[in-house]
């Protein structure tokens, strides 16, 4: 085993797990270490319980596996991906400040190496801090506590009348900045599960979707994040926390144990996630190199 535990554990301030992204706490092991280092030597192999299986037949992020500092106060893993110009990530693991630097430079080298366009420290923080942006990892536990039918006019995409589902396009254009018209995409091939949207006067005016529910690393049924989106002049109206809640019922009433969430600091996913109670588990703060 290359990772040791006892190095690893104590520097682990946020769940977060370099081309996995966040995972539940219970599922934060040293073997989740282990299958990012060692698939790394299979060119683009997805790992059963990644999330990003769903949407691609190749993955395009992976560890830079002889170039991870791996040392008793700090670790450092580097990613790299393929996705358009190509882009260097470091995750730094670590509480004291030398980390960063370090952390920076290998990013800098790493992405001169490479010859790509970007390179990024990616810093995770623990729930006690609070900065002023960067994203915030969500955990919506739905042991906890019912979920409500919320009610109102959220179905099903398939369940409204042909009407109503011609809509979708123009909407899903519109938000095409928020990935709706890649869902548009997959849900016209068939290949997600479904779409739960909110209608006004007869036309969709946002959607949360596609509603997905897959093993973790040690088997626990999450919920898969979704698209959310309502449109400009549809807000401030109660839709996006309707969609909300009607995700969210659909998830407890299908099985799922818990769902994970990124959200922006400040932003309105993350004031709604806020106030509908979710437990904070910690940032990820992004450099740019």
């Amino acid at each position: 085993m290359f990772f040791r535990w006892d190095w690893l554990r104590p520097v682990l301030t946020a769940p977060i797990v370099p081309t996995l992204g966040p995972v539940h706490p219970h599922a934060l092991t040293v073997d989740l270490f282990e299958d990012i280092r060692t698939a790394a030597a299979t060119d683009r192999y997805f790992l059963p319980y990644d999330k990003d299986r769903r949407w691609s037949g190749e993955k395009d992020e992976a560890v830079l596996a002889d170039r991870i500092v791996h040392q008793p106060d700090r670790t450092l893993i580097p990613t790299l991906s393929s996705r358009g110009r190509g882009t260097v990530k470091v995750f730094a693991y670590g509480h004291q400040a030398h980390v960063l630097g370090q952390a920076v430079e290998l990013a800098g080298k790493l992405a001169a190496e490479h010859g790509v366009a970007g390179a990024r420290v990616v810093r995770p923080l623990g729930p006690e801090a609070t900065p002023a942006d960067g994203v915030r990892i969500q955990l919506q536990d739905f042991t906890a506590r019912p979920c409500t039918d919320p009610g109102g006019p959220v179905r099903p995409f398939t369940r409204w009348p042909t009407a109503v589902r011609d809509t979708f396009a123009p909407y899903a254009k519109a938000m095409a900045g928020e990935g709706l018209s890649f869902l548009h995409t997959q849900m016209r091939a068939g290949l997600c599960g479904p779409v739960l949207t909110a209608t006004l006067n007869g036309r969709v005016v946002g959607a949360i979707g596609p509603m997905e529910i897959r093993p973790d690393a040690i088997g626990h049924r999450q919920l898969m994040p979704q698209y959310f989106a309502v449109l400009p002049e549809a807000r401030g109206q109660g839709i996006g926390r309707l969609l909300w809640r009607a995700a969210m019922y659909w998830g407890q009433s299908h099985g799922a144990a818990y769902q994970l969430l990124q959200t922006e600091v400040g932003g309105a996913s993350d004031r709604l996630c806020r106030a509908e109670g979710l437990a904070s588990l910690g940032f990820v703060a992004m450099q740019k190199v």
